[in-house]
């Protein structure tokens, strides 16, 4: 039987294509911006809700929220049928939330990065400067994650392009929480792993968003959709949706090097239904925490640390409901620079809504 050199030429094409992708541009020295000082907030007690988005016949999901260099509050979230869903985008100004527009679909991300496309996944938007990043899934054989970038505000984007997040046909990414500013004027970027097994992941991005590096978020159980504070110049935490064996609780993950490496940390004392969880740095330096209780997403709750992430009091239900249609999943915090406090979440899978609250409010102030 003559010899095929295709099994060689394969494998070899293989190792050029691993080492191709891991070698990328050394990063700069490591660090998360120097985050805000420590100020006690001043906004009297405030609790406002509202629809964000709601279309008979659709079903919503997964908000993600952003504020734009004027002040102004963008979103992004999925919607349409169950099975093919698109990203949505709005704005919100003084006269409340502005008509969505579409800016990503399967037909849309299938023709910027010449792939077949089945389904689009969790988006991610993120404002910096004159500069509006989106990073959102897709799902062929497995998850990649796309990035494109907007200079208009959201009124147009540039064609997305796939991140090589794994070597192995870059299977397995997909992304949920917003990334946090780095000291070299990149981000970093908390992304899930669900390619032979479940775990978080550290992207470090360079300040037009190519990948530098990345490391795993060390876990003792499957876990996905980190999402991260830092809590200094070289330390961060992040929480984690514990995919394990029921019942889960909120897991971490700690950094004291800027990010280069990343420890398992005891798990929270906050029990988690297998459902996402969002994490905000507050102006007091407390940390706050959005998920739901251990009976499932008919919930969403608030929690609250002064220590920096080591004990967390249950502080507020900002929507409860008993029915089995209710979910109140995938919420999404953001801390206003007027000191607000925005929160975005799935209603009942029919749309968005979005709360707006201050500090105050969370220690236990009346409206």
């Amino acid at each position: 039987m003559p010899f095929s050199y295709r099994p060689v030429l394969l494998f070899l094409f293989t190792a050029a294509l691993a080492g191709a992708f891991w070698r990328t541009p050394a990063p700069g020295a490591p660090g998360f911006a120097q985050p805000p000082a420590t100020t006690p907030s001043t906004l009297p007690p405030l609790f406002v809700n509202e629809m964000l988005w709601r279309d008979a016949g659709l079903a919503a999901a997964a908000p993600n929220l952003t504020e734009l260099p004027d002040g102004r509050i963008a979103a992004a979230w999925l919607a349409g049928p169950e099975d093919a869903m698109s990203i949505h985008f709005s704005v919100r100004d003084r006269g409340g939330w502005r008509s969505p527009v579409l800016i990503a679909t399967a037909e849309s991300t299938a023709g910027g990065t010449f792939a077949q496309i089945g389904r689009l996944g969790n988006p991610v938007l993120h404002a910096e400067g004159s500069w509006l990043h989106l990073w959102y899934a897709s799902s062929t054989l497995g998850s990649s994650i796309n990035h494109s970038v907007s200079t208009d505000g959201g009124k147009s984007w540039s064609k997305p392009a796939r991140l090589q997040t794994s070597p192995f046909a870059n299977f397995g990414g997909a992304v949920r929480t917003a990334p946090v500013p780095l000291a070299d004027g990149g981000l970093g970027l908390a992304i899930s792993h669900d390619f032979i097994g479940q775990h978080g992941e550290w992207l470090h991005l360079s300040p037009t968003g190519q990948i530098l590096d990345k490391a795993r978020l060390a876990a003792t159980t499957s876990t996905l959709q980190p999402a991260v504070a830092a809590l200094d110049e070289q330390r961060a935490m992040a929480v984690l949706r514990d995919a394990g064996p029921a019942p889960g609780s909120v897991r971490v993950a700690t950094t004291d090097n800027g990010g280069q490496r990343w420890q398992a940390g005891e798990a929270l004392a906050v029990a988690n239904p297998n459902s996402s969880v969002a994490l905000l740095r507050l102006k007091s330096g407390w940390l706050l925490l959005a998920g739901n209780p251990a009976s499932g997403r008919q919930a969403l709750l608030l929690w609250l640390s002064a220590d920096q992430g080591k004990t967390w009091q249950e502080v507020r239900t900002v929507e409860t409901a008993p029915d089995g249609g209710a979910d109140y999943g995938n919420p999404s915090l953001l801390l206003g620079r007027d000191g607000r406090i925005h929160l975005a979440y799935d209603w009942r899978r029919q749309g968005i809504k979005h709360v707006v609250f201050s500090e105050a409010w969370l220690d236990g102030g009346q409206p």
